[in-house]
């Protein structure tokens, strides 16, 4: 029988394992964010390697932790968040390395879900005499990987909706004023957002209302900068928008319907946009749920939306929204403001869309901006 002394010390590394493997989160797509941590129990239970999937995916986790460790590996034990990998690709497979370097023993979180492991890996491990145990802190690794279990099992992103709001939920003030509605140390929040997602999506209104430049701007993440999205039926988007001007360096695409001027979306292309033709919906706008599984093909893997009133009310209206955060500041617009959420024809209380708070915080003592996490109830 396993000892509790024992088992805690399994999760102590595990969790040690999460943590290291979200450095990666809006940096890997369409990969997972995964870590591994190598520990030698007869070397006083010190950790020996440690390891994070790097940028655009490639090494993977167990490769930086074996590398790291060097000598040190063999008869280590192995806490891994997500499946080794069992497939031939850029890199020979993490299975195959974990076995080559001497690893007696294996945790793995939880199981991936891409066809081309989703047992194998662990299969090879076990065949080779490791033992792998699997399962621990499973619920805490699923989640730190939702985007990429749900564009493996679902066929799009994982989305996150941002919205910073007054107490009665106006985004303006009755002259169209926005900025800024919650403090600094908020924004610094929806920049941190930013830099875990792979890309952020927006409205041409937005774009030609605010002129964002949609980039993580705090210092030393400006790298982690998402993919910015423009959904534009009729390509308003100004060429001498900052979001365009910034395209060399950081992506942007922008979503149209099919059969728009060759010369405008030329020019857009010229100034390093990625146009992008999408299908419309019977009410003659593009089609939500369909430009979530284009962007999910292209590998995104966590979008993250940032917009005015209609595009937020369309991603509710389509049921799409998994995680919201929503910063509120202590202020009171009144009747004329306008709002985060339009109609959602919505007439009776039992068909109200339905969330589970997981988080509140306090943002900033000063300004007395809050922070809400919701959950979609399944």
């Amino acid at each position: 029988m396993v000892n509790s002394e024992s088992q805690q010390v399994d999760i102590d590394h595990m969790r040690a394992a999460l943590q290291i493997a979200g450095r990666g989160l809006g940096n890997v797509w369409p990969n997972p964010a995964v870590g591994c941590v190598l520990v030698r129990e007869d070397l006083s239970g010190n950790v020996v390697g440690r390891g994070w999937t790097q940028p655009t995916g490639r090494p993977h986790a167990e490769t930086v932790a074996i590398k790291n460790a060097g000598k040190l590996c063999r008869g280590a034990t192995a806490y891994v968040t997500l499946e080794p990998c069992a497939h031939e690709g850029e890199t020979p497979p993490c299975a195959e390395q974990l076995i080559d370097a001497g690893i007696s023993k294996i945790f793995v979180a939880t199981i991936d879900p891409d066809e081309r492991v989703s047992g194998a890996g662990i299969a090879r491990l076990r065949s080779s005499g490791i033992s792998v145990i699997v399962g621990l802190l499973e619920t805490e690794a699923r989640q730190l990987n939702e985007g990429f279990f749900h564009r493996v099992e679902n066929d799009r992103p994982y989305v996150i909706m941002k919205l910073a709001t007054t107490m009665d939920s106006k985004i303006t003030a009755q002259n169209g004023e926005s900025q800024w509605i919650t403090g600094e140390q908020a924004r610094r929040r929806g920049h941190l957002l930013r830099a875990r997602c792979d890309a952020i999506i927006t409205g041409v209104g937005t774009v030609i209302a605010d002129n964002p430049s949609m980039t993580c701007r705090l210092p030393g993440l400006e790298r982690c900068s998402p993919i910015r999205i423009i959904l534009d039926s009729h390509l308003r988007t100004p060429v001498a928008a900052k979001i365009v001007e910034h395209s060399h360096r950081f992506p942007t695409w922008i979503i149209t319907r099919a059969n728009q001027p060759s010369s405008r979306a030329d020019e857009l292309i010229s100034n390093g946009c990625n146009i992008i033709e999408a299908e419309i919906d019977n009410k003659g706008l593009l089609d939500i749920a369909g430009i979530c599984r284009i962007i999910a093909d292209k590998g995104v893997t966590r979008l993250l939306v940032e917009g005015g009133s209609k595009l937020t009310t369309s991603f509710f209206k389509t049921g799409l929204v998994d995680e919201l955060h929503w910063f509120r500041a202590p202020k009171l617009l009144g009747s004329g403001g306008g709002e985060a959420i339009g109609e959602m024809n919505i007439n009776n209380l039992k068909d109200a869309l339905l969330f589970d708070r997981t988080t509140v915080r306090s943002i900033d003592k000063d300004s007395g901006d809050i922070e809400e996490i919701f959950r979609r109830r399944k």
